[in-house]
């Protein structure tokens, strides 16, 4: 069968409409099931001598994943092998490397993009050729996510959840572990790591207002300050938390559309606030309320920080390898380019030899003489989810459970 890890992952039909009746409940007012339904779901004696092999035809249709992946001066071959890793033919991807970048690595990246044979039959890999300045403390990293996400609504077809990414990210589950995992969720949560507890960002971040040169400059420059300071809003209440996400399509349509104009608002007051990537998409999602209950808070990444953290990360090597496996996240940040720990994952991880695309079920080719088996495309929805899926139905169970999901919700 296409799906031979299907035993091993205990998500099938019936953990399925376990999952379907706790996420229906975002709507409603009840609690979440107990969590004790949950761990005979979860025992490898119980999946040995319990389960039997389900019919394709039982499954749920795989969603369908559009990705963000940027970068800036010197991420080119970095952003390509990273969007290697990712694809699937299933998805969307746009590409991004910033105005910073020189005009010959751009060319270079967009050439290997328009070169791959696989991204060229498919048609689903985008560059946007009109690069955009970013400056990361600054609001025109929300513009280019903002840019990214309208390209993708507009060209992208149909699609489920926006994922955005760097070229220090890395994926530490196939796309199909994800594609299957994510299978069996409704189509409208929102994985976005928030808090109201803004803290120190109050004095530091929310009340302080900052000019981004790189909404009006053509070369970077960093923010600077304004000696007038300003009050915390009263007509939304601000949120905090990870730059990185994944948003249902239903919102990023609204935050494109703003039909009642609270996504332009908070834009606008998110032009003048330092690292806004930090709070836009989570002011927006916590204070609208058709989307406020649909939001998981987790961000999907494993990232080291300082205690307190620090600005930026730690840069993750091979000695942080079984953290990032027991986190159960389908993603980690930050790597070096090259770093040996990206072999590493490769080889353990997403059983990915050197230069090519990782392996699914959609991949049907011989392999013969050392070729990539996924330069031929066989049936796009036939996924062979492994150990990977595993996991991440580890990490889903713990954020759906009744002490983590709805306590943790907007509040």
């Amino acid at each position: 069968m296409d799906r031979k890890w299907i035993l091993p992952l205990s998500v099938g039909s019936s953990i399925s409409l376990l999952l379907l009746l706790l996420l229906t409940s975002l709507s409603s007012p009840l609690s979440l099931l107990p969590l004790s339904l949950l761990p005979s779901f979860l025992s490898p004696s119980f999946i040995e001598s319990k389960l039997s092999p389900l019919p394709s035809s039982s499954l749920p249709p795989p969603p369908r994943l559009a990705y963000l992946i940027s970068g800036s001066s010197g991420d080119g071959k970095l952003l390509f092998r990273t969007l290697q890793a990712l694809y699937h033919p299933l998805n969307q991807y746009a590409v991004h490397l910033d105005l910073e970048s020189p005009e010959n690595e751009r060319r270079d990246l967009k050439e290997a993009v328009d070169a791959h044979p696989v991204f060229r039959r498919v048609g689903n890999v985008r560059m946007i050729t009109k690069a955009n300045l970013v400056t990361y403390r600054g609001p025109t990293m929300v513009a280019n996510t903002l840019h990214a996400a309208a390209i993708l609504l507009k060209e992208g077809g149909d699609w489920d959840w926006f994922i955005n990414l760097s070229a220090s990210d890395y994926p530490l589950v196939t796309q199909d572990d994800l594609l299957h995992m994510f299978s069996y969720f409704p189509r409208d949560l929102n994985f976005i790591d928030h808090t109201s507890n803004i803290g120190w960002k109050e004095f530091q971040r929310a009340k302080p207002v900052i000019i981004d040169p790189g909404l009006y400059m053509s070369k970077k420059q960093d923010v600077f300050w304004i000696t007038q300071r300003r009050s915390v809003p009263t007509a939304f209440k601000l949120f905090t938390g990870s730059a990185w996400m994944a948003l249902s399509r239903s919102f990023v349509d609204y935050c494109i559309w703003g039909w009642d104009n609270l996504p332009r608002t908070v834009l606008m007051y998110y032009a003048n606030f330092i690292s806004s990537p930090e709070g836009y998409f989570h002011t927006v999602i916590c204070n609208a309320k058709e989307f406020r209950n649909t939001t998981i808070n987790h961000d999907l990444h494993f990232i080291a920080w300082d205690n307190p953290p620090k600005q930026h990360p730690h840069y993750l090597t091979i000695s942080d390898m079984s953290r990032m496996i027991d986190s159960n996240a389908p993603f980690a940040r930050k790597f070096h380019r090259n770093d040996p720990v990206l072999d590493k994952i490769d080889a353990e991880l997403l059983f990915r030899p050197p230069g090519m695309l990782v392996p699914g079920g959609w991949c049907v080719g011989k392999g013969e003489n050392g070729s990539d088996p996924c330069l031929v495309v066989g049936n796009k929805t036939a996924l062979r989810p492994g150990p990977g899926a595993i996991r991440l139905e580890r990490l889903m169970t713990s954020l759906l459970s009744e002490g983590n999901f709805r306590p943790r919700q907007c509040k």
